[in-house]
């Protein structure tokens, strides 16, 4: 690991990486190939990014901190000084693999960008607070599933790999974190995303109500569907939304 002076700074969350078989568990679940590209968001000091860099075809780094953008850059390694929520990662060629100590400050809108491209990217591999990877994987009709779970799993398959402990970091975090792979899954929401979003978030704005209540659908819209409308939304799964997202938009067009 490379020793570093640099002063963590609170409004950008920062938490470095210092535990060396951390990072060697994260490559050897991310497995960097010769013909791989490869975009690390927030890499901080670096202890994942070189790493990451011998082993794959090409690798480039968004990161806020410009001290630390420009250290990285010395290094040889393309550096955009962006914030994550406002890069167009459109812009990157399909297949990209996408990484990252996340930010638990702005962890689930960036996870929501970058749901909005999930077809072209390859895969994600994300340190994330524990609880918000419990979340993501979170099976319905369970007390962790929600929103989250829902607009994440009608993209992703996830899979959350292991925990990994405050100590690993610099300074430590007051939670544990967890390391969670998210593959596009085949089928897009494509035109459906819009209002499949807008169902999801009227249904979880509600979600101590039935979805008569939650939802405002016609009887006949349940009964076609072949859904309760005496369930909560937390019953649900992800296809049921994605089912009811459609419905809607046949009836609107």
């Amino acid at each position: 690991m490379h020793a570093s002076s640099h002063r963590p700074r609170k409004r950008f969350g920062q938490h470095f990486l210092r535990d060396p078989g951390v990072v060697r568990r994260i490559v050897e679940a991310i497995a960097p190939a010769a013909d791989d590209f490869i975009v690390e968001i927030g890499p901080g000091e670096g202890v994942l990014t070189r790493p990451l860099a011998e082993r794959a075809g090409r690798l480039e780094a968004i990161e806020i901190d410009r001290d630390l953008a420009a250290a990285l850059a010395a290094e040889g390694i393309r550096v955009y000084v962006a914030d994550a929520l406002d890069f167009d990662f459109s812009q990157l060629p399909p297949g990209a693999r996408i990484v990252g100590n996340l930010p638990y400050n702005i962890s689930t809108p960036l996870l929501f960008h970058l749901a909005r491209g999930a077809e072209r990217l390859r895969d994600l591999h994300f340190m994330l607070q524990r609880e918000v990877v419990e979340r993501m994987v979170a099976r319905p009709s369970t007390p962790a599933y929600g929103r989250l779970s829902v607009m994440l799993q009608a993209r992703f398959r996830m899979q959350k790999l292991f925990r990994v402990a405050a100590g690993a970091f610099r300074p430590p975090p007051r939670v544990e974190s967890a390391v969670v792979r998210l593959v596009p899954l085949a089928e897009s929401l494509d035109r459906d995303a819009a209002r499949f979003a807008e169902v999801v978030r009227r249904a979880f704005s509600a979600r101590r109500k039935t979805l008569r209540n939650a939802l405002g659908l016609a009887p006949e819209d349940f009964a076609a569907l072949g859904i309760d409308p005496g369930l909560r939304p937390e019953n649900l799964s992800p296809a049921d939304y994605v089912r009811i997202a459609r419905r809607t938009i046949s009836q609107s067009g």
